[in-house]
């Protein structure tokens, strides 16, 4: 058994469940820091190194979805897995927050340990897909270079740092060689099959992959799912 703890950093303006939270999750195992506010997380973030940072998307001055934003250019943590807690459930305010680059979303109130699994379910996940790395660190198709050793992607000479949901969706439509992906299946290659999402995320991702890239790479296949187009 490993003594070195996953890290938690807390950001959320409610000293109360900053106090909760900190307190339950080292219940679990875990090393965690707290803030009450997104410029602070901006600062301790680079330093502190989470593993996992849980962000209240309602806060003042800096509030969730601009935090996530900034962190996600910050290179230390660029892979470091953003999960946001809040309070609103519209369609409109969750596809914003994946748009931020958060990796997924929970809704208050939720139960300490509820949210510890999803934690952990989260931490898995991405230890899954590190360890499953396949030998060949790069991939070129079609104009795109994919190194998964530095995480960077490069399209006709342009490199681009995706955000790791992006890039791990990216490298495996661009591993088909032409097949089509169905929503199941990149779900489960992506996120795994102990985190719930919904469609609308891999539309969201797909979407934000067509603006870095362009529209030309990626196709919808109504009804079923999608697949990388090589344009030689």
């Amino acid at each position: 058994m490993t003594d070195i703890k996953h890290k938690i950093l807390v950001v959320d303006d409610e000293e109360d469940i900053l106090t909760m939270l900190k307190y339950s999750l080292e219940k679990e195992g875990f090393e965690v820091r707290t803030t009450n506010n997104g410029k602070s997380c901006l600062s301790i973030a680079p330093e502190f190194n989470p593993d996992l940072i849980i962000l209240d998307v309602m806060m003042p001055e800096m509030d969730g979805m601009e935090t996530c934003v900034e962190l996600r250019k910050i290179p230390e943590i660029e892979q470091t897995i953003i999960c946001f807690l809040t309070a609103r459930t519209e369609d409109y305010s969750q596809i914003a927050g994946y748009d931020s680059g958060a990796d997924d979303y929970v809704t208050k109130p939720v139960k300490p340990r509820v949210l510890a699994s999803k934690i952990k379910a989260l931490l898995r996940r991405n230890e899954q897909t590190t360890s499953n790395t396949p030998e060949q660190n790069t991939t070129t198709a079609s104009g795109i270079h994919i190194d998964r050793e530095k995480y960077l992607v490069t399209v006709e000479g342009r490199e681009y740092n995706l955000p790791k949901k992006e890039f791990e969706l990216l490298s495996l439509l661009v591993s088909g060689n032409g097949a089509v992906f169905s929503r199941e299946t990149i779900l489960s290659q992506v996120w795994g099959n102990d985190i719930v999402v919904g469609d609308r995320t891999i539309d969201v991702h797909i979407r934000k992959l067509r603006e870095k890239i362009g529209n030309d790479y990626i196709k919808t296949i109504k009804g079923v799912g999608y697949k990388f187009v090589d344009k030689r």
